[in-house]
């Protein structure tokens, strides 16, 4: 739920200039009468062919493209889907982190099997799920408020993909980083089951979290930059050892259809490579 803001010109400087301002006097606002005072409030910024959620102006949580809201519009988001090489009929996933929602909803109308609960800390990121097509709560859908480090506690074996894509406005929050979230994440993950977590490759304890992360899951990690440098993606498997993921011939998304398969195969690609590299 992070990735560089890279726009650039007059217009988009005038506009970023009025939405901070605006978000600034709408977060001093509602932290004094809003009963989840806690947390910041996120803004909306809309171009002609996108729409962007911000905590800052520097960088972006989420875009969607406003010709096909669906399409996931930026990298990081392609690259975690790569969990389908590792988990291809995936029927229970939970996702740590809404934002606007696109993986949950390429999950929800691409991965027409599986049940998907996600879980949002922040209400004010909740209340923006219309403008950004997240679908209602229905049989194989929710948004859940709450704190994903304390979902997962006590957990087992209930999902086969668990999403980690929490951000607020300082970042990617302490508590999704621990040894004991990771622990107890890998508890929720039924056997042979992937997290799937997006680090922000530039933070200063990056080292750091893809450490425990491999003290939890062993010799199970990979960890995969994405084209620009600016996150890595870390999948964790609940196995002694990462599979080989699919072949480019194989039925692993058969079940998506041709437009969604093609956004992904360049992300697919890359973390081929990155296997094929950190074998020995």
């Amino acid at each position: 739920m992070l990735d560089s803001n890279r726009t650039s010109g007059g217009a988009w400087n005038a506009l970023a200039a009025r939405a901070q301002s605006l978000a600034d006097s709408t977060s001093t606002s509602r932290r004094t009468e809003h009963p989840a005072a806690d947390h910041v409030v996120p803004y909306v910024i809309e171009e002609l062919a996108s729409k962007s959620l911000h905590f800052t102006m520097s960088e972006i949580q989420s875009r969607m493209r406003l010709d096909d809201p669906l399409a996931l519009d930026l990298e990081y988001t392609r690259m975690m889907m790569g969990f389908l090489l590792f988990v291809p009929e995936a029927r229970r996933i939970t996702m740590i982190g809404l934002g606007g929602g696109s993986l949950a909803k390429f999950c929800y109308h691409h991965l027409a099997e599986a049940r998907i609960d996600v879980v949002e800390i922040n209400p004010h990121v909740i209340a923006l799920r219309d403008q950004f097509h997240v679908p209602r709560d229905d049989a194989r859908f929710r948004v859940i408020t709450g704190d994903g480090a304390r979902y997962v506690r006590g957990r087992r074996n209930e999902c086969e993909v668990l999403i980690v894509d929490g951000f607020d406005g300082r970042g990617q929050p302490p508590r999704l980083c621990t040894n004991r979230f990771y622990d107890e994440a890998r508890a929720m993950l039924a056997p042979g089951g992937v997290m799937v977590v997006n680090l922000h490759a530039g933070h200063r304890k990056h080292g750091i979290h893809v450490a425990r992360i491999r003290r939890t899951f062993g010799a199970a990690v990979l960890a995969v930059d994405d084209f620009d440098d600016s996150n890595q993606i870390v999948f964790a498997r609940k196995a002694p050892l990462f599979d080989a993921p699919q072949p480019p011939e194989s039925d692993s998304c058969s079940g998506l259809e041709a437009g969604a398969r093609h956004q992904l195969q360049a992300a697919f690609r890359r973390i081929r490579i990155a296997q094929k590299d950190q074998r020995p």
